[in-house]
């Protein structure tokens, strides 16, 4: 067997280097991700939302007012196939209202309750620390550096 060449061929106890480079970041990629999911979904469950519960909240935090369904879907950073359904367990936990548009009944807005605001303020502060605590083995050069990468690898995903 040969010697691993990179810590991920180690980890995965891979016994040859990877094919191509290409296929070393992308599998970096997937497994960093991975590992920080984890530790982010622990959190918002130890509040009793999942990630995307919690994206929801920020956007309608944010708004002001309450935008359209759409539009919050439009603005989640993961993709989530039923934000509908999403909606659902948030206005049943009390946590957002929805309400029809008069002019286009087509249109629903959805609001952020009191009690939301309250919980994401409780979050806000160990969500902080947990940014921080996941990005120090990086300085503030090398994380802008990484957002510079990434930001171009999103612009390729466009362009096709």
């Amino acid at each position: 067997m040969t010697k691993p060449t990179s810590r991920l061929q180690a980890e995965l106890k891979k016994r040859s280097p990877f094919e191509t480079p290409t296929r070393e970041v992308w599998l970096n990629l997937m497994r960093t991700t991975s590992q920080l999911q984890i530790e982010f979904e622990r959190l918002f469950a130890s509040f009793g939302l999942t990630s995307s519960q919690s994206s929801v909240l920020r956007i309608l935090r944010g708004e002001g007012q309450p935008p359209p369904i759409l539009e919050i879907a439009h603005r989640m950073i993961v993709v989530v196939p039923g934000i509908t359904g999403l909606l659902d367990r948030l206005e049943k936990a009390g946590l957002v209202l929805r309400e029809r548009c008069t002019q286009d009944r087509r249109v629903i807005y959805t609001a952020i309750t009191d009690a939301a605001q309250q919980l994401l303020g409780r979050i806000d502060l160990p969500l902080q620390e947990l940014h921080e605590d996941a990005m120090r083995p990086l300085d503030q050069s090398e994380q802008g550096e990484l957002v510079r990468l990434l930001e171009k690898l999103q612009a390729g995903t466009e362009d096709r």
